[in-house]
């Protein structure tokens, strides 16, 4: 199971275009709901470590912790649903609630909901 503002490794390949691809971070971003009764499908937001000086608010910038190694970026654009097989089951890091509330703010300006 998942849990949301878990960020856990995931297979993004194969990805087209400006896709992100590889084995990478990406941050549960589906509620918790969906994540308790194990739907088939997860949405998430992919970490990059490439880092994008003045990036508000495609990015928000993370630090390392836990088993995540490298400064990273979420892109908060890029947000996907996947199968749940590509996720790998243990979660390497996670958010706080502060950091996910100002992720979330970020995609709803993305999605220019109010």
């Amino acid at each position: 199971m998942f849990k949301r503002g878990d960020i856990h490794l995931a297979k993004l390949y194969p990805s087209k275009g400006h896709e992100v691809g590889k084995n990478r971070p990406v941050l549960i971003l589906q509620t918790d709901l969906l994540n308790e009764v194990e739907h088939t499908t997860v949405i998430i937001l992919p970490l990059s470590t490439i880092l994008v000086e003045n990036s508000y608010p495609l990015r928000f910038r993370i630090s390392s912790r836990n088993n995540l190694e490298e400064i990273s970026e979420i892109l908060c654009d890029q947000i996907r649903a996947i199968d749940i097989n590509r996720i790998h089951t243990k979660p390497i890091a996670s958010l706080t609630k502060q950091e996910l509330l100002e992720v979330e703010q970020r995609v709803q300006i993305i999605l220019d909901f109010s």
